[in-house]
């Protein structure tokens, strides 16, 4: 009995995976049996060109371009790594997980299916107000994925239309903010209680259209897509009067865009990964986190248990790539009542323990904004400021009495290679400064987030295989004395407290290769979390 019932079971089993892709190629074929004749038909109505013979039109300005934004913008034309995010910076690990295990049966399910089940995988659930990652995480490595010739044909564009078969609260921050579309024709999610539950609706096409066609602008409309989509995209495309077709082939010659090319410079940015979670590197990243669990918590008990000097080389025989620069003209500072001050940019929690790495003594962090957890953990004396300058002033003289002081006057992280403005209150302390140059560097997590916890931000960082830090002592600043303060009145004040402030950080950017900018801490939040990153005494760790 029980041998005929697996036969049963086997046969059964045989004949549903027989059924099942023999109809999946059966659709394939018709599918492109329907793509050829339907091709040569569309295509008769209008002018239907390749690609590179746009590169050299000179009368763009004077047309509306309507380009597929991930056939035909988009070096890459796998969707994967960007439902990755979505998945695991909105969702979590364990959506993160679910999404790559059903990934195959998305490879087999046909294109249109395929995104149907991605979408539902990746959105189901998440609340709908808080999500960020369309304008917070995507942007930076949609950009990266940009190439550089699709870039300069838009740019020389008059109207720029982009459409999208993804949802449009994936791509439109994107496409709008960054490189500076006109419009975006995408799918909207469907929300029911504030929530996605991971259904799209049908793209509005023709009301698109008309928005396009209102008012002054280009009349005339010149199509960019791929040859296999322009069926998907048939009501849109079949009022241009030329479509240019972009082929593999181009795609693979194309070059990225570079940095200094963005139209609106990427300076803030989210989202623990820093990989491109590709389906090779997203299976490698998932396989290394039981291991980096281990090392993270390796890596904090020899920091916390053991003295500098013997903490070190086992923290660099652990993976971690430590190094410090000390300029030779070092003053001692033994012999004066007070501590000295350091100040430097901020790149993660972790840069007032390094410089005590560096230097190996203790000193005292203050900082703007640190959890709970941080504080407890922290092998060093940190302290909270108040925001409230007196109050803070006061403070930061009574721990310069103390010992050394740290204080990262950004007030908050910056991935990228700029500096945000450096607060001036560190330049009422009336002692020498040291401007310190930090700089890090990480292959797969990011050690800072201004949406998620914070107080896992060493955790992250530590979980890393081999963490870069670079600490660089540069040539003291002597800042004004408190008497030359307070004998000039209260605009001249002002002028000389930012003068250092402003000295610093150009010091400091020049050293490290950074660009200074006017922005801070609350642009940052405001961007990317919606707060202004104040972090709340009662709930430890949160952002």
């Amino acid at each position: 009995m029980a041998k005929m019932f697996r036969t049963f079971f086997f046969k059964s089993l045989f004949f549903f995976w027989y059924r099942f892709l023999f109809r999946q190629l059966k659709n394939l074929i018709g599918f492109h049996r329907s793509v050829s004749n339907n091709s040569y038909a569309f295509a008769t109505q209008f002018k239907y060109q390749k690609f590179p013979s746009l590169l050299n039109r000179s009368d763009l300005s004077d047309h509306t371009l309507i380009f597929d934004v991930e056939n035909a913008l988009l070096k890459s034309s796998s969707l994967f790594p960007y439902f990755m995010l979505v998945a695991f910076e909105a969702g979590g690990l364990l959506r993160a997980i679910v999404f790559v295990l059903l990934y195959p049966f998305v490879c087999l399910a046909g294109e249109e299916m395929g995104l149907k089940i991605m979408v539902m995988t990746c959105f189901f659930g998440i609340k709908a107000d808080s999500f960020r990652v369309g304008r917070s995480v995507l942007p930076k490595f949609f950009l990266e994925d940009v190439g550089s010739e699709m870039f300069e044909v838009l740019n020389r564009g008059g109207k720029k239309v982009g459409v999208t078969n993804l949802p449009r609260i994936m791509v439109e921050s994107f496409v709008r903010e960054y490189l500076e579309i006109d419009f975006v024709v995408g799918r909207e999610l469907k929300v029911f209680c504030g929530y996605h539950i991971g259904l799209m609706d049908e793209r509005k096409t023709m009301h698109a259209l008309e928005q396009v066609q209102e008012g002054k602008g280009c009349s005339d409309m010149i199509g960019i897509t791929s040859l296999n989509k322009i069926l998907d995209r048939d009501e849109l495309f079949s009022n241009c009067k030329e479509v240019y077709v972009v082929s593999e082939g181009d795609k693979k010659s194309w070059q990225a865009l570079p940095r200094e090319l963005y139209p609106k410079p990427l300076i803030f940015h989210d989202g623990r990964l820093a990989l491109r979670p590709t389906l090779i590197e997203s299976l490698a990243m998932l396989m290394w986190l039981p291991y980096a669990i281990i090392l993270a918590i390796i890596r904090i008990s020899l920091a916390l248990s053991l003295p500098y000097n013997i903490s070190t080389p086992l923290l660099i025989f652990t993976g971690i790539r430590f190094t410090t620069s000390i300029p030779k003209t070092k003053t001692s500072y033994k012999t004066k009542p007070n501590g000295h001050l350091y100040v430097c940019n901020h790149r993660t929690l972790l840069d007032p323990l390094y410089i005590s790495f560096a230097l190996q003594k203790n000193l005292i962090a203050v900082t703007y904004s640190l959890s709970r957890m941080s504080e407890i953990l922290a092998p060093i004396k940190t302290v909270r400021l108040t925001r409230n300058r007196d109050h803070d002033a006061e403070m930061m003289q009574q721990l310069l009495k103390q010992g050394d002081l740290v204080v990262c006057p950004e007030g908050t992280t910056c991935r990228e290679p700029y500096l945000l403005r450096f607060s001036p209150l560190f330049s009422e302390m009336c002692d020498e400064i040291t401007p310190v140059a930090m700089n890090s560097h990480v292959s797969m997590f990011h050690g800072t987030t201004a949406g998620g916890l914070k107080c896992l931000d060493p955790v992250f960082f530590l979980m890393n295989p081999a963490p870069v830090y670079t600490v660089q002592l540069l040539d003291q600043l002597v800042a004004p004395s408190c008497t030359q303060i307070n004998n000039v009145d209260v605009g001249e004040r002002e002028a000389s407290r930012f003068d250092v402030a402003n000295d610093v950080q150009t010091q400091i950017g020049n050293a490290v290769g950074f660009e200074c900018t006017k922005l801070t801490r609350k642009d940052k939040y405001l961007i990317l979390a919606g707060n202004e990153g104040i972090v709340s005494t009662r709930k430890s760790g949160k952002s």
